[in-house]
């Protein structure tokens, strides 16, 4: 996992439903409170991407000549749209259910990338426009998290990740005690307080 990266231009090709399903056994297991399942994909092949990319034109206003189409949506030969399905429940508030959808993406994304697969999570301020919706046949209680950019890797892109000196982001920043206990890390009678500035903080 520490390895995964986003590929902002995939290359041609991308799994084939059989394979997605596959995948799904991966992703099935995310925290899901109450068990109620609030999220669905679906896959945009062909010209189904030219249909999302003449949504997305509509919901900016954006008029091209004839013959013209949108090309964001044909950056990849496979997207995989993220949908969050709100199920009222008086324990499961909506943004907790679009968590869960959240992951269900984060978690799908690790598992093409482990099965070679490129990946870029796309989303944008018309991700959730009325014209943007209808093509993907959304109801009332769902809303349009983005796209997942699926396709191959280039070879040299592969060899720039595996030579790459870039370390990894510090993960002290990320980890904190709540007010009054000892910070991560300290002795059992070093308590910090909160707003205490550490040397790293300076």
């Amino acid at each position: 996992m520490a390895s995964r990266r986003s590929v902002s231009k995939v290359g041609p090709g991308a799994p084939d439903d059989a394979e997605l399903l596959a995948l799904l056994a991966a992703v099935t297991p995310v925290a899901d409170h109450k068990a109620l399942r609030p999220w669905r994909l679906l896959t945009l092949r062909g010209d189904a991407r030219l249909r999302l990319g003449e949504a997305l034109d509509a919901a900016a206003g954006t008029v091209r000549d004839p013959g013209d189409v949108n090309p964001k949506p044909l950056r990849a030969d496979l997207l995989v749209a993220l949908v969050a399905r709100h199920t009222p429940h008086p324990k499961v508030p909506a943004w907790e259910q679009e968590a869960t959808a959240a992951g269900v993406g984060h978690l799908l994304g690790l598992a093409l990338w482990q099965a070679g697969w490129g990946v870029m999570w796309r989303t944008g301020l018309l991700t959730d426009a009325p014209a943007v919706r209808a093509v993907h046949g959304l109801d009332d209680h769902e809303k349009l998290l983005g796209w997942l950019y699926v396709g191959t890797i280039e070879e040299s892109f592969r060899a720039r990740l595996q030579n790459s000196s870039r370390p990894p982001l510090d993960p002290t920043q990320f980890l904190g005690s709540v007010p009054g206990t000892p910070a991560p890390g300290a002795g059992a009678g070093d308590e910090v307080d909160a707003h205490t500035v550490r040397p790293d903080d300076e």
